[in-house]
């Protein structure tokens, strides 16, 4: 086993006296390339770097942050490959049961607002420590964002965590540029030259091509102004086109330079050819190991980046909407490790990303323009210079599954369906449904309902409808009974009582009940966050619905799961709130039956079946 440091007795044995790095976080750890912590670590270590983990630290205790002493060059501090507050709470803001980031599964095992906590008590306990911040917390928190937990407006991370420096997005090309400025003897707070960053300064005199954003004082008072603020940063993250941008603190200012580069095919493969035990660390063995290595274990990353860009979505903060792919070579090379494994059984659980079917650039332009500021590759249609393909992943997938020793490879997550059905040539739709489906297909239409599709910068549900039909006929005609299990969203923004109605009818036309009802969950970086939040589309400025009140949004999501008995009394408010009395009633068209009087009670029949996941779609189709 070859596990970075997590003690003074690992530098021991490697005959270390100081670090180079010392990588905090708040996800216990786990030596596998979907684990942003240790990809930056082997990737340090790569070049020689010397690198040890403190996971999961107990923050109560400043000796937790001194087992390795004060790192030669810097403490890289991360929450996390999930934002610590979601990762605690839910969206009705009740704490979560389950942590699948720590051993066993255990809760409490990291603090709310990680990376700040962490970072203040390395401070705490080195005052003149270098810090550098990154991960997902921090990336999306990079300058003034609305906090759904707090209910305001927050400033900069890099504030609140009095850390030098911030690194956002997937920070590969960062991360060894910062380590050679380091190595050179600029300090980090002094680094403000590379692309993928965030500083704090006093003098922007030096600082060229840059857009001044409105001060955290203006964002915080004034919601107009807050608008105009996300909008300069959503217009703002791609590596060709954006500019620095500036926001004012008073007497002092946080600079986030243009985003960095998206990494090379070769680059990306070098990431994932690094020394990796692909495992949990031994010592969580006693508690159970880490639960969130059984989805990714022998599921292969085969890229990053998405141009879909839904608007409740923060993936183009974060790795941008410029697609990047590993080579053949390199998953092949990784799915042939697999069967090595003496717990591999044959069965690759998914081959994707963000997105799984996006295998390129949507355009051509795009690699030398960057990606369009002022319209979406796929919303409200398809632009006319999207390249729709599926050959390279249909290649891929026809190599996969023809290892030896590979039983089944399976695509589970993340199909961009609207992209699918504007593939002239169904030989990938073919043979995803022959070979990759285990009996369910996952899709995300969202909602039904025009104008919450448009606010969530989905396509119109005649697309979906479009899609379903196809893929019944194509099960059909290979005589597979295959289903789809849709994945939809309730209170999002735009989405009023009717709305919410309508997908109840849709529900009820489809013959499904969702076991489980995803509500709208206002997180950093997305435009919906921002509706939420103001109640205003900053693309239009025009004012917009959203349901805010616990109350309104319960029956948003009873009314998805009308047929439970618990949640009678929520559909019927919401059905005479929004007028629609004629689905109360004993038509088949209706939603929920009258209650009747103890007198006029019908006979009690048998209670009805649980309806089975195979009923989905059958009765649209």
């Amino acid at each position: 086993m070859n596990y970075l440091p997590v003690c003074k007795k690992d530098l021991e044995e490697r005959g270390i006296e100081q670090l180079d790095f010392i990588l905090v976080s708040g996800d216990a750890y786990v030596d596998h390339p979907s684990f942003g912590i240790s990809i930056i670590g082997r990737l340090l270590e790569s070049r020689g770097y010397t690198v040890g983990i403190i996971a999961q630290p107990d923050w109560k205790d400043l000796e937790s942050f001194k087992i390795f002493g004060l790192p030669r060059l810097s403490f890289l501090v991360s929450g996390g490959n999930i934002d610590s507050m979601v990762n605690h709470y839910t969206v009705a803001k009740k704490p979560r049961s389950r942590d699948y980031y720590s051993p066993g599964g255990q809760m409490g095992l990291r603090p709310d607002r990680a990376t700040i906590v962490y970072s203040n008590k390395i401070r705490e306990a080195y005052k003149d420590a270098s810090i550098i911040l990154g991960g997902i917390e921090a990336s999306l928190r990079r300058l003034s964002h609305y906090d759904y937990w707090d209910n305001k407006v927050r400033r900069s991370i890099l504030l609140d965590s009095s850390a030098d420096l911030l690194i956002y997005g997937m920070a590969e090309h960062q991360i060894i540029e910062v380590a050679e400025a380091l190595e050179s003897g600029i300090e980090a707070k002094d680094i403000c030259y590379i692309s993928g960053c965030v500083y704090k300064t006093a003098d922007i005199s030096s600082v060229q091509d840059y857009i001044i954003l409105p001060s955290y004082k203006e964002v915080s008072e004034d919601k107009i102004a807050y608008c105009k603020s996300f909008l300069s940063q959503y217009e703002n993250t791609d590596s060709i086109t954006a500019k620095t941008l500036i926001e004012p603190y008073g007497n002092f200012y946080v600079v986030q330079t243009p985003p960095s580069a998206p990494i090379t095919t070769s680059e990306f493969d070098n990431v994932y050819s690094l020394n990796y035990e692909r495992n949990y660390h031994p010592m969580y063995e006693k508690d159970g190991g880490i639960p969130a290595i059984e989805e990714v274990k022998f599921s292969i990353i085969s890229n990053r980046g998405c141009y879909g860009n839904c608007n409740f979505c923060a993936l183009a903060f974060h790795q941008g909407r410029v697609v990047q792919a590993r080579s053949h070579q390199s998953i092949l090379s990784e799915a042939k490790n697999f069967v090595w494994e003496p717990d591999f059984k044959g069965y690759i659980h998914d081959v994707g990303g963000p997105t799984a079917n996006f295998r390129m650039p949507a355009c051509k332009k795009q690699l030398k323009y960057g990606a369009c500021k002022d319209r979406q590759c796929l919303f409200p249609d398809p632009c006319p210079n999207l390249d729709i393909s599926h050959k390279d992943y249909l290649s891929l997938l026809r190599k996969l599954r023809n290892i030896e020793g590979i039983k089944k490879v399976f695509v589970r997550s993340g199909l961009r369906y609207d992209y699918l059905i504007h593939d002239k040539d169904d030989e990938f739709f073919k043979e995803l449904c022959m070979h990759h489906i285990s009996g369910q297909l996952k899709v995300a239409p969202e909602h039904i309902s025009k104008n919450v599709l448009e606010k969530m910068g989905k396509p119109q549900k005649e697309v979906y409808f479009k899609f379903t039909k196809k893929y019944a006929d194509i099960n059909k005609a290979l005589n597979k009974n295959q289903f789809i299990v849709p994945y939809l969203m309730s209170s999002h923004p735009g989405s009023d009582l009717s709305s919410a109605v309508e997908l109840a009818e849709y529900l009820r036309d489809l013959n499904y009940t969702p076991e489980q009802v995803q509500d709208f969950y206002p997180t950093p970086g997305t435009l919906s966050t921002c509706i939420y939040y103001t109640g205003i589309d900053p693309r239009t400025m025009e004012k917009v619905y959203v349901p805010k009140s616990p109350h309104e949004k319960a029956m948003q999501r009873a009314l998805m799961q009308y047929r439970l008995p618990k949640n009678y009394d929520l559909v019927k408010e919401a059905l005479m709130k929004a007028g629609r009395q004629d689905l109360i009633g004993f038509d088949k068209k209706c939603l929920i039956r009258p209650r009747t009087t103890k007198r006029e009670a019908p006979e009690k029949k048998a209670p009805e079946k649980k309806k089975s996941i195979r009923n989905v779609h059958r009765k649209k189709n």
